[in-house]
């Protein structure tokens, strides 16, 4: 698999705390990756290292292949979590600005953003001061700023925040869409509900060690369980659930119906399979509701940081 960036045994402290310890990570290209774990744990420390804001003490990165130099700031787009707008500034002249910094000529800039502005129907923000946008319409605003140079990795950080729903799901697509178009995204964020809907590959950093990465769905099936959610309709309820208790390990589940029927999680021995189970319960009622139970993101993270 080809990779943009590749970071090895990547360590760093301040003082006596040790905010990374020996990192690993490799971001295929094309994938969006996660970057997750909970506050601490070194994902801000990890990113500052690939912008360059601060330098590891021990290991290396490598972008596109080459060693991580002053150069390559141009190539990496970085959304921050704490927001860098100047708030006096008119958006348009802002915008123009911080394009130029990136490399883009005037003339350049002012066409990548009236199309972005086009995209985003804020044509009319303009000339308008940050400070007389809403959270949501600032953070729209760098949003642009940090994707206008088209680079090769995009660093999002909590993009989500201060966005309504609707808005979330605008800047969601957008991301998607810059997948589509051949970017590489790191994103990062708390949202394990974000993480399902867009990210290919995944790491987690917990006290400053990596202790998960991978392909999204690979993971999900390493922590799967064999568990399918049963919704069974019979006259003998009672009888039915001693059997079921007596040959499985079962518990409640809760899930909506127009039916009155038994619900459960049935867990099946790992030499068993769906259709066996299905086979079974048919002998003893009306199966109207088999899913097996995958789980979440969230599930994985909360395990997986309990677990350390």
């Amino acid at each position: 698999m080809d990779h943009l960036l590749v970071a090895n045994r990547v360590s760093k402290s301040f003082g006596d705390f040790t905010a990374l310890n020996n990192v690993s990570i490799e971001v295929p290209k094309g994938s969006i990756f996660g970057l997750l774990g909970p506050n601490g744990a070194g994902k801000t420390t990890f990113i500052r290292i690939i912008n360059q804001i601060t330098m590891p003490d021990t290991g290396w990165v490598k972008l596109d292949g080459e060693d991580l130099q002053p150069h390559h700031i141009q190539h990496i787009g970085y959304l921050p979590e704490e927001r860098g707008l100047y708030k006096s500034m008119k958006v348009g002249e802002q915008a123009l600005y911080l394009a130029q910094l990136k490399g883009l000529s005037k003339s350049e800039a002012k066409k990548r953003l009236k199309h972005w502005f086009e995209r985003l129907e804020i044509g009319d923000w303009w000339n308008k001061k940050i400070q007389e946008l809403s959270k949501g319409m600032a953070q729209k605003i760098q949003f642009v700023v940090t994707v206008l140079h088209q680079p090769k990795l995009l660093i999002f950080d909590e993009p989500f925040t201060g966005f309504d729903p609707i808005n979330a799901n605008l800047i969601k697509d957008e991301i998607l869409k810059l997948r589509e178009d051949g970017a590489t995204v790191i994103f990062s964020t708390h949202r394990m509900e974000s993480v399902e809907e867009i990210c290919d590959h995944i790491a987690l950093i917990h006290k400053s060690n990596k202790i998960l990465d991978g392909k999204l769905i690979d993971i999900k099936r390493q922590y799967k369980s064999n568990t399918f959610e049963v919704g069974l309709i019979t006259d003998k309820k009672q009888e039915v659930a001693a059997v079921l208790n007596d040959k499985f390990e079962i518990s409640p589940a809760d899930f909506k119906t127009i039916n009155d029927e038994l619900q459960y999680k049935i867990k099946v021995p790992t030499n068993s399979n769906a259709n066996e189970l299905v086979s079974y319960l048919t002998s003893l009622g009306e199966v109207n509701h088999f899913v097996e139970v995958v789980p979440s993101a969230n599930d994985i993270f909360i395990q997986t940081v309990q677990n350390h």
